[in-house]
């Protein structure tokens, strides 16, 4: 997800609970007279380690409707933003914007929007202490905006958008999976269906489990909140039989600037142990790969950083063929796993034509807009039945994975025949709504097997993902839900409140609905 991202946008979405801004928003709200200012914003900073922080503010609009919205403020130390979500992030020198998106520019009056960021800082971290909205300056009766960090940890979002250090501490699973329960199905592609070893058709429900794509790079372990086995009996009591493990290519690599204990070998006997202990339970693990190296300023850039600390538009030459070179020859004896090569494409954001963005996808090499030397579909694939994994593979097409129109016409050669398409789909994303998947997503799962790798909504209800189930439901395809962590569905979005299954608004709709299935 490139969080908003899903994904959206992106790359990671963070935001204080509705509960928590609800409590912010009566004290900036209220003037000495009563009355209340024309805006209030609510600054907070959700995770800070000893370079960076994670920071959110809460815009509540007390004035005349907005169609957009620019925020601006001034950083009293060294605080530098690198990345941000739910707006864009431009700094220059102390001075920040953040400039509304398509979908959250619209702010009623009397209502809130949030936006979060990743940024840099060294000496000290101190709050600022003015804000201007669309010019007007907020909190003018004086109030100081809050800086202490909410109780519950931010999100990671949409197209569209992001998925960052929350402040649950990580629990380091047990490399040895629990022996006993049932056993996932050995899939491959029969046609347009994923069938087991006998044949049967199989449809994936599932849910995304965020966290191994982020944590480690940002210094803050492996996992974000537990992974062992009364965590997978949790997801499992709500009738869950796949879960996509999202995975970090930097880590998985091991390259200097990730903590040694979350990197290499380490990372991926974590991994490795997770992905089993999954199957022993006789849920499918959906290993994809998420956040890549290679640096990429270009439209909708979620960072500037050559690491892999966001979502690039397209996977690197130089990490990505021998990660998954190392993540095939780890599975390649399991078909249970399946192998989901990028998480969200976006080369139609760097290149000038629609045909130059789907080459780019399938073939990689130099690539409009893109500086760095790009592995194209057809060269990962390759690099993973090279080791003779024959593993069903899927592939997000191109924007964040919600356009798959040029997706058969551009799909690679895959000698086993065990090629399935991914999709992701938001409220918010383009292709959202039953006539576009009639007439995108259909002609695709007419040909190969569909499954809906992310799905969500941003509203913090589920009407949109109800609709969105019914429509796959009726097709027999495969789906899961973003994201059963502990964040705040309102941005995320979040499916739970707690890891022990409670569900949030947004998630009540995934759960009721994957329950009626039997």
């Amino acid at each position: 997800m490139r969080r908003p991202t899903r994904t959206a946008a992106f790359a990671i979405a963070a935001v204080t609970t509705a509960a928590a801004a609800a409590a912010l928003l009566p004290t900036l709200g209220a003037t000495a007279s009563g009355a209340a200012p024309a805006c209030a914003v609510a600054y907070s900073v959700t995770n800070q380690w000893d370079t960076g922080f994670q920071g959110n503010v809460v815009i509540t609009n007390n004035a005349a409707p907005t169609t957009s919205w620019t925020l601006t403020f001034d950083f009293p130390g060294t605080q530098k933003v690198t990345q941000g979500w739910n707006g864009t992030w431009t700094q220059s020198g102390k001075a920040v914007t953040a400039a509304s998106m398509s979908y959250n520019g619209a702010i009623p009056t009397g209502s809130t929007v949030s936006a979060g960021f990743l940024a840099n800082w060294s000496g000290a971290n101190p709050a600022p202490t003015s804000f201007k909205l669309n010019g007007t300056t907020c909190n003018v009766d004086g109030t100081t905006p809050p800086t202490t960090p909410p109780t519950t940890p931010p999100t990671t979002p949409p197209t569209t958008p992001p998925t960052t250090p929350p402040t649950t501490p990580p629990t380091t699973p047990p490399t040895t999976p629990p022996t006993g329960g049932d056993t996932p199905p050995q899939l491959h592609v029969s046609g347009n269906r994923l069938v087991d070893a006998s044949g049967q058709n199989v449809v994936l429900h599932g849910v995304n489990r965020s966290g191994t794509e982020f944590m480690c790079a940002q210094g803050r372990g492996i996992f974000d909140g537990p992974v062992d086995d009364a965590a997978i009996d949790a997801i499992k009591s709500w009738h869950v039989t796949a879960v996509r493990v999202p995975l970090n290519e930097d880590c998985w690599e091991g390259l200097s600037y990730v903590p040694a204990e979350d990197a290499g070998a380490n990372y991926i006997a974590a991994i490795t142990g997770w992905v089993n202990r999954l199957v022993a339970h006789g849920i499918t693990p959906i290993v994809e790969l998420h956040w890549t190296h290679g640096t990429y300023t270009g439209n909708s850039a979620g960072c500037s950083d050559v690491n892999a600390t966001c979502q690039k538009p397209m996977p690197d030459a130089q990490y990505a063929v021998p990660f998954w070179t190392g993540v095939a020859n780890a599975f390649k004896a399991n078909p249970a796993v399946v192998f989901d090569l990028f998480n969200e494409p976006y080369p139609d954001r760097a290149t000038s034509t629609t045909e130059q963005a789907w080459t780019c996808w399938r073939d990689g090499g130099t690539c409009p807009g893109i500086g760095y030397q790009v592995a194209g579909m057809q060269t990962l694939l390759d690099a993973v039945r090279g080791t003779g994994a024959r593993n069903v593979v899927m592939l997000g097409g191109l924007a964040y994975s919600n356009d798959l129109t040029g997706w058969l016409a551009h799909a690679p050669t895959d000698p086993t025949g065990n090629l399935a398409a991914a999709v992701h789909v938001y409220n918010f994303n383009t292709c959202a709504s039953s006539s576009c998947w009639d007439s995108q997503l259909a002609p695709v799962a007419a040909k190969v097997p569909l499954v809906a790798g992310e799905m969500g909504e941003n509203t913090c209800s589920h009407g949109f993902v109800d609709q969105f189930m019914n429509w796959l439901d009726a097709h027999q395809l495969s789906y899961l839900g973003w994201t059963w962590n502990t964040w705040d569905c309102s941005s995320g979005p979040s499916l739970i409140s707690a890891y022990d299954g409670t569900p949030t608004a947004y998630g009540i709709g995934l759960r009721d609905h994957l329950k009626s299935l039997g």
